[in-house]
């Protein structure tokens, strides 16, 4: 069993992390959470030294490796977020384009289930505003917004979002990123 600690950059990716088909999927691959997930609460604070105390708390809470999960947001690159962060021994630095809710947009099962036809995005990722895009698909299919960012991943986990859906998507690569990097990590125990 791999021990790993989460430092995600908001509430979106530490509601993906704490939900019910996150940590069965990690039980799968035999890998456990350790808690508290911590929230770095913005990409803002994702900077090396605001990530120690949550590294250092992680690692005495006896994590084995630590994932940062965050947005490319408005980074020139993954490869510009990663160094803005710096890697560091023992940490995976996991980048979603452009936002979290990119990873709803590839989930065209859940969001069809919610809005009642179906959905498809054919490049989830390459849309600058994702959270925005489902806003206006809720209010144009159902009449109803969304709410926040939060409040759209609690509906989406509910429905049964789970990252393995969103990295099925062909057009999706930072979803299957994450997916290969747990199963890596696992298959390294």
């Amino acid at each position: 069993m791999v021990d790993i600690g989460f430092i995600c950059e908001g509430d979106t990716e530490v509601k993906i992390v704490k939900s019910e088909g996150f940590q069965a999927l990690l039980g799968d691959l035999e890998l456990r959470c350790i808690y508290p997930i911590e929230d770095a609460d913005g990409n803002c604070n994702l900077l090396p030294h605001k990530l120690e105390p949550k590294r250092n708390k992680l690692k005495a809470s006896r994590a084995n490796c630590i994932v940062v999960l965050t947005d490319l947001d408005k980074d020139e690159s993954v490869r510009a977020t990663k160094q803005r962060i710096t890697e560091t021994a023992g940490q995976h630095i996991v980048v979603a384009v452009k936002e979290a809710e990119s990873w709803f947009l590839a989930s065209s099962i859940i969001l069809s289930i919610i809005v009642g036809e179906p959905v498809w995005f054919e490049q989830p990722e390459h849309d600058d505003e994702p959270f925005e895009t489902i806003r206006q698909l809720f209010l144009e299919k159902t009449g109803r917004g969304v709410g926040t960012k939060p409040i759209l991943a609690r509906r989406m986990l509910k429905y049964g979002f789970t990252i393995q859906q969103a990295a099925e998507h062909p057009n999706c690569p930072s979803a299957r990123y994450f997916l290969t990097t747990l199963q890596t990590l696992a298959s390294a125990n």
